[in-house]
C-alpha cells in the first residue's frame, strides 16, 4: 500500500507556528514533491511524516491507520538523508543490508534483498568496495539500496541531491525517476529546487511559511498558477510579473497595442518564452535590451521599459540581437496571467 493522509497538521515550536493545518491527500504509488523557499516547513513537515518531529496538532494516517503517536519504526516508512550517513568501516553490502542484520533477519534473506537492491540500483560489482571508495552519485544509491531492502510503505527523501554537482544531480533524477517506475512504491521528496519538482514529481505541493499555497501536477502549477508566489516560483527563470491599470476592461503597456484585462486586475504575468518581439505598430510593450545572454539554443535579454522595469525574453539564438537595440514586445492574450490586490490568480 502506501496512502498517507495529513489531516489539519500543525507543528508549533514555542510560540513560533512552523506548520499551518495542513492538509493533504497522498495516493498509493504517487510520487509527490514538497517544494518551497528556505525556511517555509518542507523538511519539518516531512520529518513529521517519518515520526521523527512530534505533530502539535491534526494526525497523520498511512494505510487508513493513525500514526501519530507512533514511533519512526512502527510507521514502516523509509528515509533518505541529504547526508549519506554510510559506516566508512562497512563495505556497501553491509552498509546496505545493517538495518535488517540489526533486526534480527537470517542472513539469507538479508543476502537476497541486498542483492535485489543493488540489481536495480547497478551496485552489484560494487558491494565488496568501502565508501571511501565511490563516488558520490555511487554513495547515494548506497543511501537509496539501504531504504529499498526494508521493502518500506513509503520512501522519504529530504534533498538527497543537493551534495551533488550538476552533472550528477541531472543522473540522479533519472535514476530515482526509474527507480518510482520499477518499485511503483509512494515516494515523498523534499527540495527547493523547483526543476527537481517539476521533473520528477507526478504532484508537487507548493508551501510558503507553513501553508500550502497550491497543489497539482507540474504542468497545471505551470500554466495555471493560483497566486502570484507560485506563478513566480514555478518556473526557471521565473514569470515577468508587471504592475498594470484597467480602464474599463483594456490593459495599456504604454505600447501601441491594448490588451483585454479584467477589471480587478493589479498586476500582469507572462513567462519569458511566451513574450513575442513584434514591430512597433503591434508591440504592447517598448524597451532597450541592456544585455544578452548567449546559452547555445537560446538567448536571454533583459528589456528595460520606458517605466524603468526590467523585462526578461526567451528568444532563439538563431536570431541576432544587439546590447542598446530598441525593441518591442507583444504579449499573447491566452498566455497573460492577471492577478488581483490580493495576489491571487483571476481565472
Amino acid at each position: 500500500m502506501g496512502t498517507i493522509k495529513l489531516n489539519k497538521v500543525e507543528k508549533w515550536f514555542g510560540e513560533l507556528q512552523v506548520i499551518k493545518g495542513v492538509d493533504l491527500e497522498i495516493a498509493e504509488g504517487e510520487f509527490v514533491v514538497f517544494v518551497g523557499p528556505s525556511g517555509c516547513g518542507k523538511s519539518t513537515l516531512l520529518r513529521m511524516i517519518s515520526g521523527l518531529e512530534d505533530i502539535s496538532r491534526g494526525t497523520i494516517e498511512i494505510d487508513g491507520q493513525d500514526v501519530t503517536d507512533k514511533l519512526p519504526s512502527e510507521r514502516e516508512l523509509s528515509m533518505v538523508f541529504q547526508s549519506y550517513a554510510l559506516y566508512p568501516h562497512m563495505t556497501v553490502g553491509e552498509n546496505v543490508g545493517f538495518a535488517l542484520k540489526t533486526a534480527g533477519m537470517p542472513k539469507a534473506e538479508i543476502k537476497e534483498r541486498v542483492a535485489h537492491a543493488a540489481n536495480i540500483l547497478e551496485l552489484t560489482d560494487y558491494l565488496d568496495r568501502r565508501p571511501k571508495a565511490l563516488s558520490g552519485g555511487q554513495r547515494q544509491r548506497v543511501a537509496i539500496g539501504r531504504a529499498i531492502v526494508r521493502e518500506p510503505k513509503a520512501f522519504l527523501f529530504d534533498e538527497p541531491l543537493s551534495n551533488l554537482d550538476a552533472a550528477l544531480r541531472v543522473q540522479m533524477r533519472f535514476e530515482i525517476s526509474k527507480l518510482h517506475d520499477d518499485l511503483k512504491a509512494s515516494m515523498i521528496y523534499v527540495t527547493h529546487d523547483q526543476v527537481e519538482a517539476m521533473t520528477l514529481a507526478d504532484k508537487i505541493v507548493v508551501l510558503k511559511f507553513g501553508e500550502i499555497m497550491q497543489v497539482g501536477t507540474p504542468r497545471e502549477l505551470y500554466e495555471r498558477p493560483q497566486n502570484l508566489f507560485v506563478a513566480q516560483f514555478i518556473g526557471s527563470p521565473k514569470m515577468n510579473v508587471l504592475d498594470c491599470t484597467v480602464d474599463g476592461d483594456t490593459l495599456n503597456l504604454g505600447g501601441s497595442q491594448s490588451l483585454k484585462a479584467p477589471t480587478d486586475a493589479v498586476k500582469v504575468g507572462i513567462r519569458p518564452e511566451h513574450l513575442t518581439i513584434t514591430s512597433k505598430a503591434k508591440g504592447h510593450i517598448p524597451g532597450t535590451i541592456e544585455f544578452v545572454e548567449y546559452l547555445g539554443a537560446d538567448i536571454y535579454l533583459y528589456v528595460r521599459t520606458q517605466d524603468n522595469t526590467q523585462i526578461l525574453v526567451r528568444a532563439s539564438a538563431e536570431e541576432n540581437f544587439t546590447k542598446g537595440a530598441d525593441i518591442y514586445l507583444g504579449i499573447p492574450a491566452e498566455k497573460a496571467h492577471f492577478f488581483n490586490a490580493q495576489d491571487s490568480a483571476i481565472l
